[in-house]
């Protein structure tokens, strides 16, 4: 009975190039298979298992913020799994133990070297799983702010409203304060007009009402409403609180200067004056050695 023997793909080509009196030619063969190999399945990772990946993705309902991390962590693994077949089919030997003993000598090394990014890739976790904000979000932290383009496993990546990129550790956002106005369907907004003491406070809170009913941007309900915050050295504050609705950065601006316009055009219609800070200089001016001015006769 005859039996079929397996030769492996590193013999046949070792073989071939031995055949053609290439010099070294195992050592060359296990290189040659170990790129094939490598080639061959990650392409063929690519062209399998990230589709499926993506389409499992989709018929769930997971969205961007989630959806891209899978997609690199599967990019990664089919890497890996290339490299673990080539490493095999190579013969080099079993690469997942090879590349445990490489692991067990490496690990306090690492563990030294690394501190940094495993910080920043656990907060990348975090902010993935606990979603303080998500792409395309505006969001502010320390003495900065802007618009989330990317984020990864290690940092995230925000563009600036003077459109600068930032490239930010994921450990730098997770360790303060994250402000997200666009979290909700509506934020907030609060200005404080300053009216002179003279002034009618009830006309001006009645201005203030009427131009924030008028504007399209601005929600009825909540409905506007003014508080008495302040009673300052020239002033008594005003402040008007507002809503709109599906904020963003351009949003808040364009209606917080548009609404602060109206009412001040009304304020002056109304002889309503806005003070500008007045200061009183006091005290006495002494010149060394003065005296009466002496007058020729």
């Amino acid at each position: 009975m005859s039996s079929i023997t397996f030769v492996p793909l590193v013999g046949v080509i070792s073989d071939l190039l031995a055949e053609q009196n290439v010099p070294y030619a195992g050592a060359i063969g296990s290189t040659i298979t170990f790129v094939l190999v490598l080639g061959l399945v990650s392409l063929l990772g690519r062209a399998t298992v990230q589709p499926i990946v993506r389409r499992g993705l989709r018929s769930r309902g997971v969205d961007k913020h989630a959806s891209i991390p899978i997609l690199k962590l599967t990019r990664g693994l089919i890497v890996f799994v290339a490299v673990a077949v080539a490493f095999q089919m190579a013969g080099f030997g079993n690469f997942l133990t090879s590349l445990a003993t490489i692991a067990a000598a490496a690990t306090l090394a690492i563990g030294f070297a690394m501190q940094d990014v495993i910080a920043n890739f656990v907060a990348g976790v975090f902010i993935f799983t606990d979603k303080p904000f998500r792409i395309g979000d505006w969001i502010e932290w320390d003495d900065h702010s802007g618009v989330v383009e990317d984020i990864s496993l290690r940092v995230t990546r925000i563009r600036t409203f003077d459109n600068e990129l930032l490239t930010v550790p994921n450990s730098h956002l997770t360790d303060g304060v994250i402000k997200n106005p666009v979290a909700k369907d509506e934020l907030r907004m609060k200005f404080t007009f300053g009216i002179g003491y003279d002034d009618d406070i009830d006309a001006a809170t009645e201005i203030i009402i009427e131009e924030a009913e008028a504007h399209d941007d601005i929600l009825e309900d909540p409905a506007p409403s003014v508080r008495l915050v302040e009673l300052g050295d020239s002033s008594v504050g005003l402040q008007s609180r507002i809503w709109i609705s599906n904020p963003s950065r351009s949003d808040f601006v364009k209606t917080r200067a548009e609404y602060v316009k109206t009412v001040k055009e009304r304020f002056d219609e109304a002889d309503i004056n806005i003070p500008y800070p007045n200061r009183t200089i006091g005290g006495e001016l002494e010149l060394a050695g003065s005296g009466p001015l002496a007058t020729e006769e």
